[in-house]
């Protein structure tokens, strides 16, 4: 392959990828709502539709993993896909922002309106007579039964600081990238995903232990539902994450990179920075207060 000329605008070459691509989220998003509605036939397009994703994500990448490391992409194309990834990044924060939105809704708004709380005392006495304005809260209709909410402290508090010592080990990775230190950098890149993976197990035993001690589920009204939404969520972004890293790791050991070209693992860091901000944000709103 020709190396990039710096000089000049890079055309991308044609390629069947986004079609593929767009072929297998039709068919994911096709099983997920057939299954969600009950279809027992729904199962059988989500996992084609799963499979074909992952074909396409590794065989897409490892394209453009190679045509980068070949020395085809210039300047202009390493400005582009920081673009992107910041747009990406940006999307991810609205992503979470209308989460956090529906729990300030449920908790600052809901709860005191069907509570009574100031000029909405009809509404409490009209519909709602007998609820109260407490959080955590299954609703009016006390739906789910009777559940614990889960505290800040222990396994959340663990997870919190595995995440923190994560955005440390990250850093220090960044930085012996920069300065040419490739053994520093493997080292705390590999303790940096083993700490992203670690916080998976942490939280499946939570969940556990939610369903099975707490009577906490996805039914335990408005508590559950947002609960299990924001962490959930930003468990299968840790997941994602992890998983880029190790990728990322992976090509370290394979020699690519150099201190001045090495955007896929700043795309990469900063990603993982934004999942550990989302993170405290997690621990403030849905665990401690």
């Amino acid at each position: 392959m020709a190396t990039a000329d710096a000089q000049k605008y890079y055309v991308p070459h044609g390629t069947n990828w986004p079609i593929i691509g767009s072929i297998a989220l039709f068919t994911l998003f096709m099983g997920v709502s057939m299954a969600l509605n009950g279809h027992s036939v729904g199962q059988w397009p989500l996992i084609a539709g799963l499979l074909l994703t992952f074909y396409m994500m590794y065989r897409w990448f490892g394209q453009v993993i190679g045509e980068s490391v070949s020395g085809m992409y210039n300047m202009q194309v390493d400005a582009s896909f920081r673009m992107g990834m910041m747009w990406f990044i940006f999307s991810e924060v609205m992503f979470f922002a209308v989460f956090f939105g529906a729990l300030f809704y449920a908790r600052q708004l809901s709860l005191p309106w069907l509570g009574g709380i100031g000029s909405d005392v009809w509404t409490n006495l009209l519909i709602w007579p007998s609820f109260e304005n407490a959080w955590p809260s299954n609703g009016p209709a006390s739906v789910g039964g009777k559940f614990q909410s889960m505290g800040p402290w222990g396994i959340p508090a663990l997870n919190t600081a595995i995440l923190l010592t994560s955005g440390v080990t990250i850093t220090i990775a960044h930085h012996a990238l920069r300065s040419g230190n490739r053994g520093t950098l493997s080292l705390f890149l590999a303790a940096t995903y083993l700490l992203g993976f670690i916080f998976i197990g942490f939280q499946a035993y939570e969940y556990n232990h939610a369903f099975t001690e707490l009577n906490l589920t996805f039914n335990s009204g408005i508590y559950g539902s947002t609960f299990f939404m924001l962490t959930g969520f930003h468990g299968l972004h840790v997941t994602i994450g992890a998983i880029m890293l190790l990728v990322i790791w992976l090509r370290v050991l394979r020699g690519h990179f150099t201190p001045e070209r090495h955007f896929a693992f700043e795309a990469v860091a900063w990603y993982w920075h934004f999942v550990d901000v989302v993170w405290l944000g997690l621990f403030i709103f849905v665990y401690w207060l």
